[in-house]
């Protein structure tokens, strides 16, 4: 265990730290933006956008291929939308929030280990930047100091891998899912409207597939990959849906009276 007089010396030494990087940048806060920043709402937006415009367009196309009338056709798009946006934002709640009651889970139970065994929690992290190939006095020295500084956000980032950027957000998520979901539907849903009926399959699939692309492409330029890749990932899956579908439209479909 460190001495009271060592761990004021310490916080002394760590505070002129960071005074003195505060002060070589100008007394400004570090801002720098980075991708993975945007992992968790980039996901539920992609993931909604994505799902409401070929779960939609799949619906419409197939419906369109048994001999629906557009009303028919309108009504089913618009009746998914809502259902198909409501199940995102449960499912994705349910999902995230799993995963927030596992964070709190792990943190509680490593607060406990701070206060009942600080010592070895110290020699843990000391053993962790060990482990990353910094020397042993040198490890101890940072675990000490971050220990002194935040010691259950130490054991959080370098023990558990979380922090606040990873933090995971489940209202952020569920909104962020339907929104995105029902912004998808837009697409095959302004099809049917615009469209001649006998031209509703058509329309409604090639719009889809451009605004799928689109949104592949989008979505990979975020998160820093090829544009094409991401593209042609998005028109194959929306495409198989779609001609599925449409499959199973011309095989079982009856003419709507």
């Amino acid at each position: 265990m460190l001495s009271e007089p060592t761990l004021r010396v310490m916080a002394r030494e760590d505070k002129a730290v960071q005074a003195s990087v505060h002060q070589s940048h100008g007394g400004r806060r570090h801002h720098e933006q980075h991708r993975s920043q945007r992992a968790g709402w980039l996901r539920a937006v992609v993931l909604g956008a994505n799902d409401g415009t070929i779960s939609v367009a799949s619906l419409v196309v197939g419906i369109a291929a048994s001999g629906a009338t557009r009303d028919f056709i309108l009504l089913s798009g618009l009746a998914a939308t809502v259902a198909g946006a409501m199940s995102m934002a449960a499912g994705e709640f349910v999902s995230v929030q799993s995963q927030v009651d596992t964070e709190r889970a792990d943190l509680a139970k490593e607060r406990r280990e701070l206060l009942m065994d600080p010592a070895g929690e110290l020699a843990e992290l000391t053993e962790i930047y060990r482990q990353r190939g910094i020397d042993q006095a040198l490890a101890r020295q940072v675990a000490e100091q971050l220990t002194l500084h935040d010691a259950l956000g130490a054991h959080a980032r370098e023990e558990l891998g979380l922090s606040e950027t990873l933090r995971a957000r489940p209202i952020q998520a569920a909104l962020s899912s339907a929104a995105s979901f029902a912004v998808g539907s837009v697409v095959p849903i302004t099809a049917i409207l615009l469209s001649p009926p006998r031209q509703i399959t058509l329309v409604t699939t090639t719009s889809a597939l451009v605004a799928l692309a689109a949104l592949g492409a989008l979505a990979a330029r975020a998160g820093g990959a090829s544009l094409w890749k991401g593209a042609l990932r998005m028109l194959f899956w929306g495409g198989l849906a779609m001609a599925l579908t449409a499959g199973v439209g011309r095989l079982f479909g009856v003419a709507n009276p």
